[in-house]
């Protein structure tokens, strides 16, 4: 649609302060933000919706312009909510930077004008993409008529012969073509590349689509008219289209947003056919906000169980909770199931974002066979989150006859293998994901210990190099789980040689090593996060350390050091 032909729509509330030589403009979409710079997140084309909240000087508005001039966008609608009008400093910039500006009354929500844009761009496609536009909306709104991300993704290879796939960031196919004939499935492998291609482009900044050429077992490469020559001698080329919340900070939703996988090579494409694309992935965003949603019943069963373990709530409550929420996430199951608990930590090194929320969507993913296809296998698994850390709860299903083989528990190798590639590409330079799974336990007595057990499994990880790391519980059967048998004359001996250096130092100078090196381990040996637990300034917090290994003749760099300070503390 043209920039113009929103003024001829009265109920949008829009009024053209500057820029009417420029209305043949096209508008592609819309977004709405208030960062003030948004940059990474235009593509060019967008009618950018704003609030107003970025503004706190009149210098800051010609920086916002300018930013938004050099993305390509469409035009600015500022609304009066904020400020009672619009300031005349950003309508000088707008005239500067020839960027339309329209100023939005306060009754008119932005979600109005979104709908009624995305609306309008869609419909005005000509001839079959128009057809296509309207048939995706209407068959994916909710209600017995409608459908899910299958429907569009059979329409584009019906009507526009282009293979298409939903992957998550660990590349598990959420949804794919159902069509007969449109070819094989992406493989496992496949997929996986995708997602860490796609993570590591948005995380480099660079807009998409993303354009990648892999080589696929068995493929057919494209020929200018974008059909397959039939040779098999070729690679595949995809184009890769975000599918992602905006205006978020990026690591708050990359680790958790879809993306949509095309095979097809986007950078010749005519503008409507791009425009069309960018449409479907809105629509696939609202799947996924729907999805999302139908989460929230098992994450507050989840968060209902572990406050009650933590707290030390007696097992006969904890069991009565687990009684509840067995046949949510094990529909039908006739037995009260074995479970397992998995930790998971993401933390990023300039600590600004919370890594609980993260963790949480993660964990989510992670926890789902990467062989299964769509979203119904993430219903059996429950989420909390708090702090940095998640905290997941995994139901095993146990044999309803005798004899019959129990279900096979998570194991943590096997869910590093799966996400290590995807996600480490994802968290590139300035982020890390830890994880640690605990044994199975059969009732709610086991519950605590389960919970402490894959804490622990997440600190040995966290003390391994790597940007994704995992262990689980039969890495810590040699010693963890041993304590309480060593007999108390070795835990003294222990302990002594270790701690008592420290002790004696801290009673002499009051240097307060005992907590600086608990803190040290609880904070994985991020100086960063350390010195900020205990307001310290890093270099105070290295010279400590230092004298701790001073003291000690140990090295707490070493993995085998970090473990031996670590149960000395806990036998102390």
């Amino acid at each position: 649609m043209r920039l113009r032909a929103l003024l001829d729509t009265p109920s949008l509330g829009l009024r053209l302060l500057g820029g009417e030589d420029e209305l043949d403009r096209t508008v592609r979409g819309v977004m709405t933000t208030d960062l003030r710079d948004p940059s990474r997140y235009l593509s060019g084309g967008e009618l950018v919706l704003t609030g107003l909240a970025w503004r706190r000087a009149p210098e800051d508005s010609e920086r916002f312009v300018r930013i938004l001039a050099a993305a390509g966008v469409a035009g600015l609608a500022a609304g009066e909510a904020e400020l009672g009008s619009v300031p005349d400093d950003l309508v000088a910039a707008c005239v500067r930077h020839r960027l339309p500006l329209f100023s939005v009354v306060e009754d008119v929500s932005f979600a109005s004008i979104t709908e009624h844009v995305v609306r309008q761009v869609s419909s005005e496609r000509a001839g079959d993409l128009a057809a296509v536009v309207d048939r995706h909306r209407r068959l994916m709104t909710s209600g017995p008529t409608g459908g899910g991300p299958e429907v569009v993704l059979d329409l584009l290879g019906s009507d526009l012969d282009l293979r298409a796939w939903v992957l998550s960031p660990t590349g598990r196919q959420i949804a794919g073509s159902t069509l007969a004939g449109v070819g094989p499935e992406l493989s496992a492998g496949t997929a996986a590349r995708l997602a860490g291609e796609h993570l590591a482009a948005a995380r480099s900044g660079r807009r998409g689509p993303h354009r990648v050429t892999i080589e696929v077992p068995g493929a057919q490469p494209l020929v200018e008219d974008g059909r397959r020559s039939g040779d098999g001698s070729a690679g595949a080329t995809f184009s890769l289209f975000p599918i992602r919340h905006e205006g978020r900070d990026l690591r708050q939703t990359l680790l958790s947003d879809w993306l949509l996988a095309v095979e097809a090579d986007a950078g010749d494409w005519p503008e409507e056919r791009l425009d069309l694309l960018h449409g479907v992935t809105q629509l696939i965003a609202v799947e996924r906000d729907r999805r999302e949603a139908a989460r929230t019943v098992r994450r507050r069963l989840a968060q209902e169980v572990l406050e009650l373990v933590q707290t030390g709530a007696p097992p006969a409550e904890i069991a009565a909770r687990l009684r509840v929420a067995a046949p949510v996430l094990l529909p039908g199951l006739g037995t009260a199931p074995h479970w397992q608990i998995v930790v998971a930590r993401v933390e990023w090194e300039d600590g600004d974002v919370p890594g609980g929320p993260v963790a949480q969507s993660l964990l989510e993913e992670m926890l789902v066979d990467p062989g299964t296809f769509g979203p119904e296998p993430s219903d059996r698994i429950a989420v909390a989150h708090t702090g940095d850390e998640a905290v997941a709860l995994v139901p095993l299903p146990v044999p309803d006859e005798p004899g019959e083989a129990s279900a096979a528990g998570l194991h943590a190798d096997e869910l590093l293998s799966v996400v290590q590639e995807p996600l480490g590409r994802g968290l590139a330079d300035d982020g890390r994901l830890t994880v640690g799974v605990s044994a199975s336990v059969h009732s709610a007595e086991g519950l605590r210990g389960a919970l402490e057990e894959a804490r622990h499994a997440r600190r040995v990880a966290a003390a391994r190099p790597g940007r994704v790391c995992a262990a689980g519980h039969e890495e810590l059967a040699s010693h963890v789980l041993l304590l309480p048998f060593v007999p108390d004359d070795v835990r003294r001996a222990f302990t002594a040689r270790l701690l008592d250096p420290l002790r004696d130092y801290d009673r002499k100078h009051r240097a307060e090593l005992i907590p600086t090196l608990e803190a040290f381990l609880d904070c994985d040996g991020s100086w960063t996060r350390c010195a900020t637990r205990l307001h310290l300034h890093v270099n105070t917090l290295r010279y400590r350390v230092g004298r701790i290994e001073q003291l000690t003749g140990r090295d707490l760099s070493r993995l085998e050091d970090k473990l031996d300070f670590f149960l000395a503390l806990r036998m102390s």
